[in-house]
């Protein structure tokens, strides 16, 4: 814990980055927050073209409650800035499946979830419930010993709780997990829906990775009415509320290290130097730092399309997730000229053809009523957001021990973002800042 003001470096304007430059200003650190474009957020910021818009990134959060406790911490809470605005997702997505069924998942209710698979088929909803459950005592490991707390993967293993070291140890896989609980394929295709849209092949995946399914039945999803983009715009402006230096427009190109710690960020600008260095890219973009994280790879992106449309089309009030190959998920966009609409449309998979064609299958096509839009390959949104959001790509139950965050082996640099975070998504970025904040204290 630091009892003196410390020069902090904080490398990448995204979620991450912006939680832990404002927490650590607001404890009392001289903080610089270093972003290569000309404007922070990541892929919280939002895409506009022709009076469109649509958000860039994630749709909606998971736990509010680390976005409420970020605000809360660091100046006005989240319902001040946002008043009523942050509202919950009566449907936090709905699935449709090759045989013309489907389901619409509410969130927040245990009993609601029951009955949306009981209409696909009698006892289909008690076998959901009960693979859930399994994932309460999950949570309560992960969150005393995991997420709150700042974990290192370099410790010796007595050095962790048993709990943990149990739970991150087994060898089961969400793959076999889903195929020992469901019969029915409709089911296993829910569960492992999100591992598989943030780019992970099951079989790689650890099983309790799929405690986000409990995080949902609790707790909902949650989005702010002007989309995620709100929150970036807010947390831009508490930067300066704390007096962060904002170095947007400049590229960290490296971090200086001497005698095995870090001192300095090497920028295209000249050097910053630092007593504590924060990264919140990817670790691969730094010559110095690439050989840590040598044995990890990225989860990429999904093929994106921002469509603006007008005429009449089919509603979308919620994300659709269409399970076929490839798999394709609509989602709503944030706003649209009088008499348009703007849908979000993402590609998994074997994607041979242009995405609106695949989607035109699915009945929904529109390819006639497009107005604008705007197509980014999975490299393209690489390079805008600095990283992959959706963090290291898993490789079986070890990818826990060999991914950085919040330490590194590097005395002085932490991390934080989706490549330093204990999760994917919203809620673990936003606590990685958190995590860092805590390692580095109170000036």
């Amino acid at each position: 814990m630091s009892t003196a003001v410390s020069r902090v470096v904080v490398v990448g304007g995204g979620l991450g980055g912006l939680a832990a430059a404002t927490r650590l200003a607001k404890l009392g650190h001289q903080v610089a927050l270093i972003e290569a474009r000309e404007h922070v957020g990541g892929a919280l910021v939002p895409v506009e073209q022709e009076g469109y818009a649509w958000d860039g990134g994630p749709r909606a959060t998971l736990l509010p409650a680390a976005l409420r406790d970020l605000f809360r911490k660091t100046g006005r809470p989240l319902e001040k800035e946002l008043g009523a605005d942050l509202e919950p997702l009566a449907v936090i997505r709905e699935h449709r499946f090759a045989d013309n069924t489907s389901v619409a998942l509410p969130g927040g209710s245990r009993a609601g979830q029951i009955a949306a698979f009981d209409a696909l088929g009698p006892g289909l909803g008690e076998a959901w419930a009960e693979h859930v459950d399994l994932y309460g005592p999950v949570w309560e490991v992960l969150r005393r010993h995991y997420v709150e707390v700042p974990w290192d993967p370099a410790a010796p293993k007595g050095a962790a709780p048993r709990d943990l070291t149990r739970l991150l140890d087994l060898r089961e896989t969400l793959h076999k997990r889903l195929r020992r609980d469901f019969r029915d394929e409709r089911l296993a295709l829910v569960a492992g829906h999100p591992a598989v849209a943030d780019g992970h092949d099951l079989r790689n995946v650890p099983s309790w990775v799929g405690v986000d399914r409990y995080l949902e039945q609790c707790f909902g999803a949650w989005r702010p009415a002007e989309g995620m983009g709100r929150v970036a715009e807010l947390l831009g402006a508490r930067l300066l509320t704390r007096k962060v230096t904002v170095l947007t427009g400049t590229t960290a190109l490296d971090v200086v290290v001497r005698a095995g710690r870090a001192v300095a960020v090497r920028t295209d600008a000249g050097e910053v130097d630092a007593d504590h260095v924060v990264l919140a890219i990817d670790p691969r973009r730094l010559p110095s730092l690439a050989p840590l994280v040598e044995r990890t790879m990225p989860a990429i992106p999904p093929v994106m399309t921002h469509v603006g449309l007008t005429g009449p089309v089919p509603e979308l009030d919620h994300e659709v997730v269409l399970h076929a190959d490839p798999l394709i998920v609509l989602r709503p966009g944030t706003r649209a000229p009088e008499g348009g609409t703007a849908w979000t449309v993402l590609g998994r998979g074997k994607i041979a053809e242009d995405l609106l064609t695949a989607l035109a299958r699915h009945r929904y096509d529109v390819r006639d009523q497009v107005v604008t839009r705007v197509d980014l390959t999975p490299r393209e949104l690489v390079e805008q957001w600095g990283g992959s959001p959706h963090g290291v790509l898993w490789q079986g139950r070890g990818t826990v021990r060999r991914r950085l965050g919040p330490t590194t082996p590097i005395d002085g640099l932490l991390m934080a973002g989706a490549h330093g975070a204990p999760g994917a998504g919203v809620p673990f970025a936003t606590q990685s800042g958190a995590l860092v904040a805590e390692i580095i204290g109170k000036a």
